[in-house]
């Protein structure tokens, strides 16, 4: 989603910020004091780069959320902004859906200079929806079929390498811009995967995911090649290139884009024997596939960390998602913040856990709208910021919100920054009546 988050201009004293700021932010006068920064130091993730990658799930440093972690997060958040800030959004342009800065510029004239990554690749998505005739005489943005939509970019860089422990590539894919990836989006019924390889499964016991973000990754049109053979063909030479030595493949986007980095990580592991570890960072997505999707991603070794602001209504579609464990009962749109203290390790959240089982069994054999959430979560809630001035489906979805809720995120119990201080003197108050 396009557009630019809306804050409140009063912001707490500096020294206030500095004291409650465990990661010291340093800013220029002119910039937005809510806007996410990187620390002055990075840190050198090193051997530790695996870790931080998920390799064991982010345990232990979700909630409270680690500041190196935090600052990872922005920093993939910012190559998806750079992708948002290149593409041509203006339907009367000339050069509308097409990216606006050569591969060379294309980072630095987003606002990311000196990031250590160069662009090896442009991506564009497909959008597989039959057009009807009169479409001819409609005007032409309606009939966009095939648009820029991210890129890849390779870490270049021998110090940021060094920091990073390894050399990673870097896949960043936007939101939906379109005409036709709106519709795309409502095409929610599930399709089959093939596995391997093979031949998609047609009895219902295969990885499905949703059609139309199936159709956006997979079809062609003209002389344009698809989004996957585009990935193919840049993930072959890299891995040619790079193979024989440390390597991360860190596939990041928002809305729409979290959905086709979730399909392009369990492409990747599917079709190359091997990849690297592959990772995915989405912002703001909405669910993809089924529980057999989720089981393929979690068999291939991909790691997946979805970043959920529980007031953003993309992330509950499409569909609707079934919990078979009983342990896990509790209710994503729960209004008790406190109460999700180990939300980042719920997988699927109930339909109603007082609906009857037979009710649920009908639910569950429905193949077709069934979807599973995937990976480690870190939910997050606009309403807990003091900045936003406003609580809308817009503003609770755009990127700028994801990463100014990153940014001020402190632990379940302690949920921003800025009312640390509040939450602290809170306690203290408890203690001391606690004889």
């Amino acid at each position: 989603m396009k557009g630019s988050t809306s804050f409140v201009s009063q912001a707490p004293k500096n020294w206030e910020r500095l004291l409650l700021d465990p990661i010291h932010q340093q800013q220029h006068p002119n910039q937005n004091p809510h806007s996410p920064v990187q620390t002055t130091r990075p840190f050198r993730l090193g051997k530790r780069w695996m870790e931080y990658q998920g390799i064991r799930n982010w345990d232990g440093l979700l909630d409270p959320l680690d500041d190196n972690l935090r600052n990872e997060i922005l920093r993939y958040g910012e190559f998806v902004e750079a992708a948002y800030k290149s593409y041509d959004f203006e339907p009367s342009s000339p050069t509308y859906a097409t990216c606006r800065f050569p591969k060379s510029t294309l980072l630095d004239r987003s606002g990311l200079p000196e990031t250590g990554y160069r662009v090896t690749k442009n991506l564009r998505a497909t959008s597989g929806i039959q057009l009807p005739r009169w479409i001819d005489r409609a005007p032409r943005w309606m009939a966009t079929q095939s648009s820029w939509i991210g890129y890849v970019a390779v870490c270049q860089d021998k110090e940021e390498i060094s920091r990073l422990g390894r050399r990673d590539v870097i896949i960043a894919y936007r939101g939906t811009a379109t005409c036709l990836e709106w519709l795309e989006n409502l095409r929610a019924t599930l399709t089959h995967l093939p596995t391997d390889g093979s031949e998609p499964r047609t009895d219902g016991s295969g990885p499905m995911v949703e059609s139309g973000f199936l159709s956006l990754y997979t079809s062609k049109y003209a002389m344009s090649p698809s989004l996957q053979e585009m990935i193919h063909e840049e993930i072959k030479r890299l891995l040619e290139t790079y193979g024989d030595e440390p390597l991360s493949l860190t596939i990041t986007g928002h809305s729409l884009g979290a959905a086709l980095a979730t399909l392009t990580a369990y492409d990747i592991k599917t079709n190359f024997k091997q990849a690297p570890m592959v990772t995915v960072i989405s912002f703001g997505g909405p669910r993809v596939g089924n529980r057999n999707f989720r089981q393929h991603l979690e068999n291939q070794g991909t790691k997946v960390l979805r970043i959920v602001n529980s007031d953003d209504l993309i992330t509950k579609v499409p569909g609707f998602v079934i919990d078979n464990n009983e342990d896990e009962d509790e209710d994503e749109d729960d209004d008790n913040h406190h109460e999700d203290n180990d939300v980042s390790k719920k997988r699927d959240v109930q339909v109603g856990p007082s609906l009857p089982s037979w009710i649920q069994k009908r639910m569950e054999d429905t193949q077709l709208w069934s979807y599973a959430e995937v990976g480690r979560e870190l939910r997050l809630r606009s309403r807990d910021s003091p900045y936003l001035n406003s609580i809308n489906v817009a503003t609770c979805h755009e990127l700028k919100t994801y990463l100014h809720l990153v940014n001020g995120f402190v632990s379940s119990t302690c949920p921003f920054r800025a009312t640390a201080r509040r939450v602290l003197d809170r306690n203290r108050r408890e203690k001391v009546k606690t004889p």
